[in-house]
């Protein structure tokens, strides 16, 4: 079939680029015709297989002319197996100007991406509709509404399965009791007689398809007509084979023979009945699965209380705008973005970061929308609202994840493509089998029945989006934002962690690590002295040893005469006495004898500490050593992630010495030192001959490295463009994170594998027993009841599975 598609260029600049673009589309295998035009910066090509919206993109940016494209996501409702997404991705990639589409399960949501200017948002929502699934478009800034719409169609389905449950207990009890209960045969047979017995059964299973059971055959029959069947078609054929027949054997017996004539409307009830029960069970699973969705949404207040010329009023969240002051009460949830403005306290950010310890705030420190005042009344100045909240933006990388796409669900795909159809057949073949080996209509139609009821597509469809819904909500209780779901997989087939160094492995800033006082002198008293001296000087590490003297308690004195000795370090005079702090060469021209510390100095040295002399008087009086300090989990992280079978690398810019020590300290297994930024590119590809390989840093300079990197991860306390080009993003400033993001990225790949091999193996084993092959070896058929239990136990497994995932990595 003949497709159409009109991609905007920006790229195109003059008549050259033109010509360039069509003879790229037209050099496409597929591809009919194409026109560019210049002026509208657009080309308009028609094509048919192999080729694809998707595949001509990608020939146009390969070429260095880019497609606009544009994303946005749908919800979708009436979809109950792989087969319907695989229905609804159909319906969107043939839509003309559609790239690619990702229809997900267990969101019922689509996420499409498109040429830009080709096609609206609204005409996606109509083809998805016009397929036999209602469809609307999800605003950008709005989550798919998982967890209540989960909660509706449970409490729906609960009512619908007690109904068919209250209709069709009668219906077994007078179908299979006679089988049970000895004697019970013939007192039905005294009192009600069979006849009536057959039509009570008749008019009870009419009202369980009619009422309860009558979403199958609205949702099943007219798929099928479409010559799209899925897993409501198999279950409308199923229990409509064993209803029609068995209406027949009680409203015109005579069309049967003599030896044909039972009923099986148990059957066809109890297939609706379970299937109900399974649907319910299912939907009450993963609401629970989307539940982190819904608790970050929960996290926003409806209201806050605002400062205005007549006084403090209360407005709605969304009225809220960048500069307001907002009031805070004690143990009131923060509103959105703001700096604080008045008042000191402790705020619990525990929903941003996973780190339970209250963090304290001071004027001038962020404070962050859905986080809990602790007891103290604050003040904040509104710097973020709507969308741009770090909660909103949260929110909308979860959802995102949650509807991704793995690469081991494209298998899965091609089956669920073809599945239903082939079960179908089966179930055709198994009717003609059983005919042919004169087993008897009956028993030929209850087994081709029984094939398209076990069937059961849904738990493939299941297997990776509810584990992915699942993995991706436990990590942002965690902290771990995995902003695409295919980052999931790749984490956990890594081979290799490398790591910045400063402010990933490091605080990021120097700090006093070592104060050693001379024979005979105070080190208080010659960190209070130092610190005098500093508080004039600009030198980076003036910071470090005035921040040590505070830690302490002391007061810095007023120092005088202040002069710098560049290269070297400072000469000052402090309560009356001559101070000299520096290198080794400014205590040498101070004539200073430095010998008797010289030895723990080139200690501290080697291990990538920076040394500082102080000398008071002309006497040395201590030795200082400064260097960036290693974050408290930076050994546990490594430690951690050796145990876990991974390599350990470090990239630093650093000096050798320096990092060399971090590297020693650490034990990390590869150190590479003195990188420029651009740098770190080559080194992350070299790396990657030791496999897949995973990149964290923090800072701007890291950016290219973790979108060079297979998989980037981004330390949450970091630079936003850090965060932009990661995958993974650590909402903590401690590297443990990456510990656990690891955990829990092999923990949902093995739990998708589980899945995936229970789904297979499910259908792989019970079609071909549904279907008699046990008969010859003294075996016999499967009863439809069984095959309807079996099937909703199959659904109901992969989501119960799936729902461990939240207790992972913890």
């Amino acid at each position: 079939m003949g497709r159409s598609a009109t991609f905007i260029i920006e790229g195109m600049h003059c008549g050259a680029c033109t010509g360039r673009v069509e003879r790229i589309l037209t050099a496409q295998s597929g591809v009919t015709s194409a026109a560019a035009n210049l002026v509208a910066r657009s080309a308009k090509v028609e094509f048919s297989s192999p080729a694809t919206a998707e595949g001509l993109a990608r020939a146009l940016a390969s070429g260095g002319y880019p497609v606009a494209e544009a994303s946005t996501r749908l919800t979708v409702e009436g979809m109950t197996c792989a087969s319907c997404t695989g229905r609804v991705e159909r319906a969107l990639t043939v839509t003309p100007g559609v790239i690619s589409a990702n229809v997900n399960l267990a969101t019922n949501t689509a996420t499409v991406t498109y040429a830009a200017g080709s096609v609206a948002p609204t005409e996606l929502a109509a083809a998805v509709t016009a397929a036999g699934y209602p469809a609307q478009v999800l605003s950008a800034a709005e989550p798919p509404p998982t967890a209540d719409r989960q909660a509706d169609e449970a409490k729906r389905l609960r009512h619908a399965f007690a109904l068919a449950a209250a209709l069709t207990l009668p219906v077994f009890v007078l179908a299979m009791g006679t089988h049970m209960v000895a004697g019970f045969h013939h007192w039905v047979m005294e009192t009600l007689g069979e006849r009536t017995s057959w039509i009570i059964q008749f008019v009870l299973t009419t009202l369980v398809l009619a009422g309860p059971g009558r979403v199958f055959l609205r949702l099943g029959i007219p798929a099928l007509l479409r010559g799209a069947p899925e897993m409501n078609s198999l279950v409308a054929l199923g229990s409509l084979a064993a209803y029609v027949y068995s209406a027949v054997v009680v409203l015109a017996p005579a069309l049967l023979p003599e030896g044909a004539r039972e009923v099986y409307f148990e059957a066809a009830a109890v297939i609706i009945t379970l299937i109900l029960l399974g649907r319910w069970l299912e939907a009450r699973a993963r609401g629970r699965a989307g539940e982190a969705i819904s608790r970050l949404v929960g996290l926003r207040p409806e209201t806050a209380q605002v400062e205005r010329a007549s006084g403090v009023v209360t407005l709605p969240v969304d009225e809220l705008a960048a500069g307001d002051i907002v009031r805070l009460a004690p143990g009131e949830r923060v509103a959105v973005d703001g700096v604080i403005t008045d008042g000191h306290g402790w705020i619990d950010e525990a929903m941003l970061t996973g780190e339970p310890a209250p963090v304290e705030k001071t004027p001038g420190a962020s404070v962050t929308g859905g986080t809990v005042n602790g007891a103290a009344a604050l003040a904040f100045r509104v710097t973020a609202t709507g969308s741009d909240t770090v909660l909103a933006r949260i929110i909308a990388l979860v959802s995102e994840a949650q509807g991704g796409k793995l690469p081991v669900q494209a298998l899965v795909d091609k089956v669920t493509r073809v599945f239903v159809p082939v079960v179908m057949a089966l179930s055709l073949l198994t009717f003609v089998l059983w005919m042919a080996f004169g087993e008897g209509l009956t028993p030929a139609l209850v087994a081709a029945i029984s094939v398209m009821i076990i069937a059961c597509p849904c738990a493939m469809g299941l297997a990776t989006p509810v584990s992915i819904l699942v993995g991706t909500g436990r990590g942002a209780e965690l902290g771990l934002l995995f902003r695409r779901g295919d980052a999931l997989q790749r984490l956990s087939e890594a081979r290799l962690v490398a790591f910045d160094k400063t402010g990933t492995l490091t605080e990021g800033h120097p700090a006093l690590t070592d104060l050693i006082a001379a024979p005979g002198q105070n080190e208080t008293e010659a960190l209070r002295l130092a610190a005098g001296a500093e508080a004039r000087s600009e030198h980076p590490l003036a910071a470090a040893i005035m921040a040590a003297a505070a830690e302490r308690g002391l007061d810095a004195p007023t120092a005088l005469a202040v002069h710098a000795l560049p290269g070297k370090g400072l000469t000052a005079t402090v309560e009356g006495r001559a101070l000299v702090l520096g290198n080794a060469r400014a205590m040498t021209e101070a004539g200073v004898d430095i010998t008797p510390l010289s030895a723990k100095a080139e200690t501290l040295a080697a291990a990538g500490k920076t040394p500082v002399w102080l000398a008071l008087d002309g006497q040395l009086a201590a030795l200082m050593a400064l260097s960036d300090p290693i974050k408290p989990g930076a050994r546990a992280t490594i430690d951690a992630l050796h145990a876990a079978g991974l390599k350990v690398a470090m990239i630093s810019g650093d000096t050798v010495a320096t990092a060399r020590a971090v590297g020693r300290d650490l034990g990390i297994d590869h150190v590479i030192a003195g990188v420029l930024p651009e740098g770190k590119v080559d080194a992350i590809e070299k790396l990657k001959a030791e496999g897949i390989v995973a990149f964290v840093g923090d800072g701007i300079n890291d950016a290219p490295a973790l979108a060079a990197a297979d998989v980037g991860l981004a330390i949450g306390t970091g630079t936003d463009v850090a965060i932009e080009a990661a995958e993974v993003v650590l909402m903590q400033g401690d590297p443990q994170g990456v510990g656990r993001a690891v955990a829990l990225s092999r923990a949902t790949m093995r739990n998708i594998r589980q899945n995936l091999f229970w789904a297979f193996a499910y259908n792989a084993a019970l079609i071909p027993v549904a279907m008699g092959v046990l008969v010859p070896f003294g075996g016999t058929g499967l009863s439809p009841m069984l095959a309807a239990g079996a099937m909703a136990f199959s659904s109901v497994f992969v989501v119960t599975n799936a729902l461990r995932l939240r207790r992972a990595a913890g």
